[in-house]
């Protein structure tokens, strides 16, 4: 057996379909959502949470849809717990191979006194109750304590030996509304995951109001989660969720940090990111790691020379590793001699004297500071008329 296999086994839960969609300009038909699916069946997700059947028809019918066609698949389907959300989600999975129903209700006492307008004791009657009903039609409930990381911790690992005791799988602790930073995560995660032990697997669900989504997602693991909860291009509510490919590829990369094994493809990320940029209204930033469009490019001319000589100078990941056809050197202002040769050669000019690509370095810098970048056309200009140039002077 490779150390490889060895190492702790992460199960990532996507909800890019659920949580992802859920946010403005996100929202996605069933036609879209099958396909989306499908690539993320590609990617090799482990848990795939298609939707909220008692939101929508709409979601309904991806969750029942989403599960019949991809039936080697685990789908999930979200639902509060109460009765009427806990039947509908088990009649949408009715026809799953490896359905698992996902309950939840809110456990902090902001959520309980202003939301819930309930007693912990009736929060946790109505949780183990909700966990029972689940059991009645899947073998597989996860639960999910909302607003974990506000949550008094010993009514936190409480109600988590409750759900447990009732016949849940999976305890999800998340920080719905990205309050926590790393160590106080590690710290409530470490804590209900030694309350468990080996009768459930604890799982985290991490929002990014603070930028710290992923950073508390790897400090839960470290602390004893073994399942991340995650969308594509970390799309979901208000500032998003812990995104995919950022996570799986920190694990990756740092191997030597986070000694955890994923099932995921890596080399599927970028094409998955593509493809969910073209179902919703927009894409990741252009400086969003993994995935943005800037993530493997290099402008300024100190970076473009290392990279030239040896790549890995300025890439610590190889891009074809998680989709990228190559790394690429951008012309701007910042740009120095090295990049530009290179761009003027890849443009089919080879064969040009010292001179010439002097007098095309020259053009080039004079028009950078105005420019935001150069397209080849344009480098093509500057290699023409240098060529000009040096014809007129042998005329």
């Amino acid at each position: 057996m490779t150390e490889a296999l060895k190492q702790p086994r992460v199960y990532i839960f996507d909800t890019t379909l659920r949580d992802g969609e859920q946010s403005p300009g996100c929202s996605m038909t069933v036609p879209e959502k099958l396909r989306m699916a499908a690539k993320l069946v590609e990617l090799g997700v482990d848990i795939m949470e298609a939707g909220f059947p008692i939101a929508s028809d709409g979601d309904f019918e991806a969750v029942r849809r989403v599960s019949q066609e991809f039936h080697w698949v685990q789908v999930a389907a979200l639902a509060r717990a109460t009765k009427n959300d806990v039947e509908r989600a088990a009649a949408a999975l009715e026809k799953a191979k490896r359905p698992r129903i996902h309950t939840f209700i809110a456990t902090s006492d902001i959520h309980l006194q202003y939301k819930l307008k309930k007693s912990r004791e009736q929060v946790l009657e109505d949780a183990v109750r909700a966990v029972e009903l689940a059991r009645k039609y899947v073998d597989d409930v996860e639960f999910s304590a909302e607003d974990a990381t506000r949550t008094d911790i010993d009514y936190l690992e409480e109600i988590s030996r409750a759900v447990v005791a009732a016949g849940a799988r999976t305890v999800n602790l998340p920080d719905t509304v990205g309050f926590s930073v790393p160590e106080d995560y590690a710290d409530r995660i470490g804590r209900i995951a030694r309350a468990l032990g080996d009768s459930a697997i604890v799982s985290v669900h991490c929002h990014d109001d603070l930028g710290l989504a992923v950073a508390n997602s790897l400090a839960a693991v470290k602390a004893g989660a073994r399942q991340i909860e995650c969308t594509i291009n970390g799309i979901g509510e208000r500032a998003g969720n812990c995104s995919l490919e950022e996570v799986v590829m920190v694990m990756k990369t740092r191997n030597d940090f986070y000694p955890y094994e994923t099932k995921i493809v890596s080399e599927h990320l970028f094409p998955a990111s593509e493809m969910l940029s073209s179902i919703i209204t927009f894409g990741p930033q252009p400086n969003k790691a993994i995935v943005g469009k800037n993530a493997f490019a290099h402008e300024a001319g100190i970076h473009q020379d290392g990279y030239l000589k040896n790549k890995s100078t300025y890439e610590i990941i190889d891009p074809k590793s998680v989709g990228v056809p190559e790394g690429k050197l951008v012309l701007g202002k910042h740009s120095g001699r090295h990049a530009l040769k290179k761009r003027v050669e890849e443009l089919g000019y080879p064969e040009l004297t010292q001179e010439q690509l002097d007098a095309v370095y020259k053009c080039f810098t004079s028009a950078a500071d105005n420019k935001k970048g150069f397209m080849n056309e344009e480098i093509i200009e500057f290699i023409e008329a240098a060529l000009e140039g040096a014809a007129e002077k042998v005329s």
